[in-house]
Parts: C-alpha cells; sequence; structure tokens
C-alpha cells in the first residue's frame, strides 16, 4: 500500500487520508441486526477506531517497535 492509499503513518500517528472508511458498514450492521443504524454512527466508529489505532502506533513506537501488538491497545 503506497502513502497515498490511506496507510497508517506510525511516525506521525495517523491516517493520510481522512476520507478514508476504516468500519464496513455491512459488519456493523451484520452486527447489529436487531438495531437501525444512523448514517453518522459510523463516522463516529471510524474516529473511535482511528484513535484506537494512533494510540496503539504510539505505544509501539515508544517501545520501538513497528510491530503492533494486542497488548498496545
Amino acid at each position: 500500500m503506497s502513502p497515498s492509499d490511506g496507510e497508517f503513518d506510525v511516525e506521525k500517528g495517523s491516517r493520510r487520508h481522512e476520507d478514508v472508511n476504516i468500519v464496513v458498514k455491512a459488519a456493523v450492521k451484520r452486527e447489529l441486526d436487531d438495531y437501525q443504524v444512523s448514517s453518522d454512527f459510523y463516522d463516529a466508529l471510524d474516529g473511535r477506531i482511528a484513535t484506537l489505532l494512533d494510540e496503539a502506533a504510539e505505544r509501539a513506537r515508544e517501545n520501538d517497535r513497528k510491530t503492533v501488538q494486542p497488548k498496545d491497545l
């Protein structure tokens, strides 16, 4: 994946393109099949996940690793 494809930038700690969706809407709908899901829920969920990814990448970087591990969450 090239930097222009929205890959995670460990050094900057963020997505290179904000318009990239992390969450797969169909998977969320499948998990929440008994509920209606508002369209803005996906953006909010993407934001929470992006924050988790940023924090995990930062923790890995602080520990001199390029591999993000479950313990980084």
